[in-house]
């Protein structure tokens, strides 16, 4: 096989360019994802079915359903009808953040749901109030052990990331595809691209795994 060296570090200032793109779209469906699951977890817990109804519906259907699909109605449905026209950007981010927040809010019912009973009526029976234990004395301790799934689900969205290759968003994937159609080849873009993402994931998870073992300490 003749590998080509010389195409990747020219095409290698578009690559770091769309490497940027892909860690600011990771980083912005993480946070917005996060709140949104911790959101959509926290009202999955209450016994209000006018709540857990239609925040059922919003998980059945975002983890029911491709995310490429969901890329698809957001870019060419949702954001025009918002905005009056399209953008990669925001289409991108925002199917991101809503598929993950389904993962990430059965994350947080599932954690929170983990803690013994009796840390709520232990907090409450001090004077707390629910919200206030939920803050100081659930969280913290769920938090913990959502640390691996979390991880996992942040991992996966770096990587659900290079989709939005499809509707044209300047991200890694973007431009690995277009260095292989400017030379015809396989194995320099798309192993460049492969390389980049792995860097991007093995950091996520050192930082992650590092926190963990952090946490575990105290």
């Amino acid at each position: 096989m003749d590998f080509r060296w010389d195409i990747i570090q020219e095409y290698m200032p578009f690559l770091l360019k769309g490497t940027l793109y892909t860690i600011g779209l990771s980083i912005a469906g993480i946070l917005i994802g996060t709140v949104l699951g911790l959101l959509i977890g926290l009202g999955k817990i209450t016994k209000s079915k006018l709540l857990s109804i239609p925040l059922n519906c919003y998980i059945g259907f975002f983890r029911g359903t491709p995310l490429f699909v969901q890329l698809l109605l957001i870019h060419f449905g949702v954001v025009p009808a918002i905005t009056g026209e399209t953008n990669v950007i925001l289409a991108t981010i925002l199917a991101l953040s809503l598929n993950s927040a389904a993962y990430i809010a059965e994350i947080f019912r599932a954690g929170i749901q983990s803690i013994d009973t009796g840390q709520m009526e232990g907090a409450r029976s001090l004077g707390m109030s629910s919200a206030q234990a939920m803050r100081y004395v659930i969280l913290p301790q769920a938090f913990k052990r959502m640390i691996p799934p979390l991880g996992n689900e942040f991992v996966v969205l770096i990587k659900e990331s290079s989709i939005a290759a499809v509707i044209a968003a300047p991200e890694l994937t973007y431009w690995g595809r277009a260095m292989a159609s400017q030379y015809f080849r396989v194995w320099e873009p798309y192993l460049a691209s492969a390389f980049i993402y792995l860097i991007l994931t093995l950091s996520l998870s050192y930082l992650l795994n590092k926190m963990e073992r952090r946490l575990d300490t105290k």
